[in-house]
């Protein structure tokens, strides 16, 4: 099978909660994982892994404890999701995304795997498309030879297909509201859920915050036998500065009292914390035995990538794209704001998904902003833009309706003056759909930030 067709063949089994009405009768367990891993020979205990749960943060935490372990000298593999244009982008190895050939031959596998399974009656049941991504993954790592993996949580954890892994570490970043109707109602009820990837006797990092979310992660902890560090216990922070939205923190080991200088190249002050949660996580594996050292920790946090993040494409005016789609995230971004951008005039460019907690969301977003643009991400499940300004439109100073996402960033580029700054968000969908635009405008692979802009562009029709 080449490569667009394994792709339209994953495609076509539906991408993640594409379609909540059947995901809600949607069996849920590891049962076809673990079959059909064992199945591919186990692929992914070929090499140490760290397992990364959460709901905000957990990309980017896996993304710098990746880099260090790379800086470490460790050949690597990261699994992440959602990807934002390419489903390469999910299976990176030594920081490049999987080739075309490579996916194409790791999912001719796994597919052949799957139609043996489900002709034995082994399988009762096509798995879904995370789980078939997952097996693809499991595949790669092995057939490249991997020293380490860091695994992403999909959804939740304890029932999320990478939860047959054991980690050196498993890795918990902070808890808040999102995904209720699958995660559970309350902070404990997530937490739980996520405190599902702790093993009997593991390694285990939290960057909770909320008493609830660490009580209940401490006590999963105690019930499993497992070690439990906290990352506002195994650090102090001694000194901080910002600048151009990127935060940089001397720490200091609360144990050893060694000290770091922690210098994310991604904006936003919560970089800070989540770095700290890779550096624990890493100082762990030192203990492990795995060669990381003070020095690959602060190299690999200082040249990690992690794009959609306020990723800034270009200034005067200031562009940005950001994955902001729950609250918790919505009120870094006011934060990121108000630390960055006060007395500058801010236009917003919105689109959602419909199983998000959009009037939240807009209820802090949408003051705060001069001016909203109501899209809508290239997805099926994205709220159409007029019923999003029906439901939101009044939360707005002022606001229009743009339905086409590029044309919708393309009118805020023309409102604007060089001053004033740009964000577009509500949904990684629209990031990926935006940073597709911007590459093929520009004409570049990837997106990088871009001086200025002096005049606006005419989106394609």
């Amino acid at each position: 099978m080449n490569y667009e067709d394994s792709v339209h063949a994953l495609m076509a089994l539906g991408r993640e909660l594409a379609a909540p009405q059947q995901a809600r009768v949607q069996k849920f367990g590891l049962s076809n994982t673990h079959i059909l891993a064992e199945a591919l020979g186990n692929p992914h205990r070929a090499a140490p892994c760290a397992h990364v749960a959460g709901t905000n943060g957990k990309g980017s935490t896996a993304a710098m404890l990746e880099s260090i372990l790379r800086a470490a000298g460790l050949r690597t593999g990261l699994y992440t999701s959602p990807h934002l244009e390419r489903i390469n982008e999910r299976i990176r190895i030594n920081d490049q995304d999987i080739s075309d050939e490579d996916f194409a031959a790791a999912w001719t596998r796994v597919h052949a795997t799957i139609e043996s399974l489900l002709a034995t009656g082994k399988l009762a049941a096509h798995p879904t498309y995370f789980e078939c991504v997952t097996a693809l993954a499991f595949v790669a790592f092995a057939e490249h030879g991997v020293n380490f993996v860091v695994y992403e949580v999909g959804l939740g954890g304890r029932l999320d297909s990478t939860n047959i892994v054991e980690p050196e570490v498993a890795v918990i970043t902070s808890i808040d509201f999102d995904h209720e109707s699958f995660l559970g109602h309350s902070i404990a009820e997530i937490a739980a859920e996520k405190a599902g990837i702790i093993k009997p006797g593991a390694w285990v990092v939290t960057s909770a915050e909320r008493p609830e979310a660490r009580a209940v992660i401490a006590e999963r902890c105690k019930e499993l036998g497992a070690r439990l560090v906290e990352v506002d216990a195994a650090w102090r922070i001694e000194e901080t500065s910002a600048t151009g939205g990127c935060y940089r923190a001397v720490v200091a080991a609360s144990e050893s009292g060694d000290k770091l200088a922690i210098e994310p190249p991604l904006p936003g002050r919560f970089q800070i914390r989540n770095a700290l949660t890779a550096a624990t996580a890493a100082r762990l594996l030192a203990e492990r035995g795995f060669p990381v050292t003070n020095d690959a920790i602060a190299q690999g946090i200082r040249m990690v990538r992690w794009p959609g993040r306020l990723e800034r494409l270009c200034e005067r005016p200031s562009v940005y794209l950001d994955g902001t789609h729950n609250p918790a995230g919505a009120r870094e971004l006011l934060r990121f704001w108000e630390e960055n951008f006060k007395g500058r005039r801010i236009l917003l460019v919105y689109g959602a998904m419909r199983d998000k907690a959009v009037d939240e969301i807009a209820g802090l977003l949408f003051p705060a902003a001069d001016f909203v643009f109501l899209t809508e991400p290239l997805q099926p499940r994205a709220i159409s833009a007029p019923l999003l300004a029906e439901m939101t439109g009044h939360l707005a100073r002022k606001s229009a309706v743009v339905r086409n996402p590029a044309e919708a960033l393309e009118r805020a580029i023309e409102m604007a003056t060089p001053d004033d700054a740009i964000f577009a968000t509500g949904s990684l969908y629209l990031v990926g759909d935006l940073r597709s635009y911007w590459t093929k405008r520009h004409g570049r692979e990837t997106a990088p930030a871009i001086p200025s802009l002096p005049h606006p562009l005419s989106p394609k029709r």
